[in-house]
């Protein structure tokens, strides 16, 4: 079992939602944390929140779609605590819209998918996933370092109309960790460094909450328990995948029962 306590976690996004959650969660239990996000203001609130909670924290303005912030984003983590032990690409956007949206008068496409709003999702997703894991994950292999590398997909993987974008995002980090544990395996590094991909349901971030609430409490009728995921409940799953190391290559869904339009 692995311990958070000095455990040293890289997250992106850090400076909002679950990203947020998580950093605060790690430094309660006795972590440190390297944030990096592209809101600067955001950084610099979390920033001050944990340090008011006695917590250690680094933070830089990060592009993931850059190889070059990516880079330095790991670096700042070994040259700040001297290691890095989770690394948790929290960082995300979304843009949905149906693929082709035939007009219900007429029959004949009216609006379509933009190639602009299908592309800034799979950057931000999907290569600056890759891009964060990839900079880190040699880090960790060059100085020695144990722990995890804690993807987030989401039950979007399963494919949800509206969302062609964002659920092929989420599809590809479901993949993903049995990837990266069997070349980790490999090259016997699948003992030390970890591979997994949590994959939350509807989840209450302020972005969440701030919907629609009819079309929320729509959502909320096929969810089992009868409500939102917390965030808090997400960084605590984190963190239990992170201390047992049974656990790899494999990704654990946190829904609430959440069927997907069928309550079974």
């Amino acid at each position: 079992m692995l311990e958070i306590k000095d455990a040293v976690a890289v997250i992106t996004g850090g400076a909002g939602g679950i990203g947020e959650e998580l950093a605060k969660y790690w430094v309660q239990q006795g972590g440190k944390v390297v944030l990096g996000d592209i809101s600067a203001e955001g950084l610099s609130r979390v920033e001050a929140e944990i340090t008011a909670m006695g917590g250690q924290v680094a933070t830089m303005v990060c592009d993931t779609t850059r190889e070059e912030d990516c880079g330095r984003l790991a670096d700042l983590a070994i040259e700040k605590f001297g290691c890095l032990n989770l690394v948790a690409p929290a960082a995300g956007i979304i843009r949905d819209g149906l693929m082709v949206a035939p007009d219900k008068e007429t029959g004949k496409v009216t609006k379509k998918m933009s190639l602009g709003n299908f592309q800034a999702v799979i950057d931000i997703n999907l290569t600056g996933v890759f891009l964060t894991v990839r900079e880190c994950a040699e880090r960790m292999i060059n100085h020695g370092c144990r722990g995890l590398i804690c993807l987030f997909s989401s039950t979007g993987s399963l494919g949800t109309a509206g969302q062609l974008n964002y659920s092929s995002t989420k599809a590809a980090m479901s993949v993903m960790p049995k990837v990266i544990t069997g070349e980790f395996f490999r090259r016997g590094l699948a003992d030390k460094i970890r591979c997994v991909a949590i994959a939350p349901g509807y989840v209450g971030t302020p972005m969440v909450k701030g919907m629609n609430q009819k079309a929320l409490e729509g959502i909320l009728t096929q969810v089992p328990i009868g409500r939102l995921i917390e965030p808090a409940e997400v960084a605590s799953f984190v963190g239990e995948l992170y201390r047992n190391e049974a656990l790899a290559g494999d990704v654990f869904f946190i829904h609430g029962g959440l069927r997907l339009g069928s309550k079974g």
